[in-house]
């Protein structure tokens, strides 16, 4: 029997995303035939090999409108010609195509909600942009009845929104066998998109009265900005930023860290409801993390104490902390010794059975 095609499509650098790298690894592993598109930028690096096919796509223009235009135009080009059974649309940026060419072709189609998309910070911020995008997600989502999003809360909001029942696949990292914590230095570590709303206008400045280093992996809209206020701080020694970082010298800096960092602005019910990669892989490399408070986070904690939850992102909140969790050895090391417990329950390998059976039941009705 020929194995079920399955196409899914996102506007960023395939090496760099893990949640997709999971998703198709587990689909591949489960025996359908997966592509996963992405986009080929200028410091695209050679694509790693993977278990699934993997398609970028060139664009002339990077970023802003005219990159979404452009990358929706050869997106929609090349669906036209790919085999498949099921598109699979990841997040909103790539949603249009893939429902046009879902029912052109009469194709069966998932939507994959990693964000509340237009709740996000940078999306909030600008009205005109905010309604652009509000009126995709309106025409867009309610036709995509089956997909799945990363929290309960996430769920909510688009049941409420839409009346959809979209199925929960957290961003749980694999779980692997714990090698114990090797701390050459006591490093504070934030792992993941550099972008607006998630806390740099105040983590930056409170490292000024941080007794420790600062650890930056990652790029995105605010990277810029994060590096321009640690020169304004003085704090080139305190915050060292190490850009784009692949996959697996980010878990050897994971590994090694003393604190991890999960912070986000309450501005967009995206960031207030959201449940980071992050915030598990800092759990399952058993390393405290300091977390907002919000309802995702909260309840996870409550479960397994794993983070020092702060109810605000103020610039004292977050040094006081910090400085709590580098000193108070009773504290860190309960938070420690959770982790070792929750990793257990929020792990890929229980997040796939859900994946899969969406896929298995999409197929077998």
């Amino acid at each position: 029997m020929e194995r079920k095609k399955i196409v899914c499509t996102v506007t960023n650098d395939l090496n760099f995303d893990q949640r997709m790298n999971r998703i198709c690894s587990s689909l591949a592993n489960a025996g359908y035939d997966v592509t996963l598109i992405g986009r080929n930028r200028p410091t695209s690096t050679p694509l790693n090999e993977k278990p699934f096919q993997q398609k970028r796509l060139n664009c002339f223009f990077d970023k802003g409108k005219l990159f979404y235009a452009e990358y929706n135009i050869r997106l929609f080009i090349f669906l036209l010609f790919i085999k498949c059974d099921v598109i699979c649309a990841i997040d909103l940026d790539t949603i249009l195509p893939c429902l046009f060419m879902s029912k052109i072709r009469n194709k069966k189609r998932v939507y994959d909600a990693h964000e509340l998309f237009c709740e996000m910070e940078e999306i909030v911020a600008r009205p005109l942009i905010y309604k652009a995008w509000k009126k995709i997600e309106q025409y867009a989502v309610p036709q995509f009845s089956i997909g799945y999003t990363i929290g309960d809360c996430y769920a909510e909001q688009f049941k409420k929104m839409y009346g959809v029942n979209y199925q929960i696949v957290r961003n749980a990292t694999v779980l692997m066998p714990f090698a114990q914590n090797i701390h050459e230095e006591k490093y504070i570590l934030y792992q993941g998109a550099v972008n607006e709303g998630r806390s740099f206008e105040t983590l930056i400045p409170a490292m000024q009265f941080v007794h420790g280093k600062l650890i930056i992996c990652g790029e995105g809209n605010f990277y810029k900005d994060a590096i321009a206020l640690c020169r304004q701080l003085n704090l080139q020694d305190k915050i060292i930023f190490k850009g784009y970082v692949e996959p697996q010298t980010l878990k050897e800096y994971t590994k090694k860290a003393y604190i991890g960092i999960t912070l986000f602005t309450n501005q967009g019910k995206s960031n207030y409801y959201s449940m980071a990669n992050r915030f598990f892989d800092y759990m399952h490399s058993c390393v405290p993390q300091l977390c907002v408070n919000y309802p995702e986070y909260q309840k996870a904690n409550e479960q397994f104490e794993i983070a020092y939850l702060v109810t605000d992102c103020k610039i004292n909140t977050i040094a006081t902390a910090l400085n709590e969790m580098l000193e108070n050895v009773t504290l860190y090391t309960r938070l420690k010794q959770n982790c070792l417990k929750a990793r257990e329950v929020y792990c890929w390998q229980e997040e796939e059975k859900r994946l899969i059976n969406v896929y298995k039941n999409l197929f077998e009705n």
